[in-house]
């Protein structure tokens, strides 16, 4: 079993639309694949018409008194299951700091669900806390939607500095373009030149688009009401690379 995060410190860069669109593209590629919804927003547990509630909340979970497999319901899709968000995993951060190797706990709960699942998706909620440094710990891979603004790439170099100086894997970070206009002159320039800085930068970019909003109203994946759109050809790239990267890793 693998595990990719879709993290960034920067909310509203377009995480949670990777995480459900990847999510639904693996699981067509022929994988058993959990998406956990770890932003006590909800997005995700919503896009997938699953109510968003763990009974017990993040404390049964981290205690537990409950188990992930108890709190997993199904998609609409085959081989694809969720995890719900719960309002609770607001107190996320405070239950860690209660705990014995508060990193370790994300990993801990993953564990017994490895026989069920090729991969499991974090949608992580947008931070820098006791629950991102334990998706980091858990995590294979980070992937991290940068939208090309001047803001955005610095939240990059942040969690790159922080991955660093805790000891995190820094190398295990994926950035990718995320909400990209062309027309603007700033999006342009960054396109060419954070891919100097950041080698390891996917090649798919996600286009700014309007069909990607109407996620929430339609309640699906972008790929099932919009399928050949420009953003849905490049998130089918995107899958690509990052099944390219899976593959390694399970070859390492």
């Amino acid at each position: 079993m693998q595990i990719l995060a879709s993290y960034n410190i920067k909310g509203g860069v377009g995480k949670t639309a990777a995480a459900v669109n990847l999510a639904y593209l693996a699981a067509a590629d022929g994988r058993r694949v959990l998406l956990w919804d770890l932003d006590p927003q909800g997005a995700a547990t919503f896009y997938f018409r699953v109510k968003p509630k763990v009974r017990g909340g993040s404390k049964k979970l981290l205690r537990g008194d409950r188990t992930p497999e108890q709190a997993i319901r199904e998609s609409d899709f085959p081989g694809l299951d969720l995890l719900p968000a719960d309002f609770s995993y607001r107190h996320m951060d405070i239950e860690l700091e209660t705990a014995k190797k508060p990193t370790r706990q994300l990993s801990r709960l993953l564990e017994p669900l490895a026989g069920d699942y090729d991969l499991v998706i974090l949608d992580c909620p947008p931070s820098i806390s006791l629950v991102s440094e334990a998706v980091f710990r858990a995590a294979d891979l980070l992937l991290v939607p940068v939208i090309p603004t001047t803001l955005s790439v610095r939240t990059l170099e942040q969690l790159d500095q922080f991955c660093r100086e805790h000891n995190q894997r820094a190398a295990r970070i994926l950035p990718f373009f995320s909400m990209v206009d062309r027309r603007k002159s700033l999006h342009r320039e960054l396109l060419e030149e954070l891919p100097r800085v950041w080698p390891r930068l996917l090649q798919a970019s996600i286009p700014y688009a309007s069909d990607v909003e109407k996620m929430g109203l339609k309640r699906q994946p972008l790929l099932l009401y919009a399928g050949r759109s420009p953003a849905a050809i490049a998130y089918r790239g995107l899958w690509r690379e990052l099944a390219a990267y899976l593959a390694q890793g399970e070859k390492s």
